[in-house]
């Protein structure tokens, strides 16, 4: 199986059905953002792909329909799973989304997580040491005016958190 995520933001929460009129897709929505999967399998991406689209272009309808309008700008795709699955859609630069061409990501950030094709966390991993370096540097320039207590408050709260 090979997963293809596509996130987009909504403007509130949709309904099951309005969103997923098709049921061979996942929703999840966090705050305004919302998440369709799909689970595909490798030798059927082309089909499985047509499904994803007709769904899009269903919420697309439905925005129209309630008066909103959708942001493509916004949109962003990503295939996941292992090296043999990927190399089988690596002809795949993008995919059909509410009547929008969608370039496929190597890279996404869902809730502050950078996921990547393979699920390596090796680009989340560089931006955690990157972003705890910077706050460790900024640090110093106000170290002389924290107490030792407080400057050692603020270095776990940056390992820590």
């Amino acid at each position: 199986m090979l997963c293809f995520i596509l996130l987009y933001g909504l403007m509130g929460a949709l309904k099951s059905r309005d969103l997923t009129s098709r049921d061979l897709t996942t929703r999840r929505q966090y705050a305004d953002d919302t998440q369709l999967h799909l689970a595909m399998r490798v030798d059927n991406t082309a089909a499985d792909l047509s499904i994803l689209a007709a769904c899009t272009t269903d919420v697309k309808q439905w925005y129209m329909q309630n008066g909103l309008q959708m942001n493509p700008d916004k949109f962003e795709a990503l295939f996941m799973g292992t090296a043999t699955q990927l190399s089988a859609v690596s002809s795949l630069m993008s995919v059909s989304v509410a009547d929008v061409d969608l370039p496929v990501a190597d890279s996404m950030r869902v809730l502050g997580v950078t996921l990547d094709r393979r699920l390596t966390f090796d680009n989340h991993a560089s931006a955690v040491a990157r972003s705890c370096n910077y706050h460790a540097r900024a640090l110093r320039h106000i170290r002389h005016l924290l107490t030792l207590n407080l400057a050692q408050t603020l270095t776990f709260s940056l390992i820590f958190f």
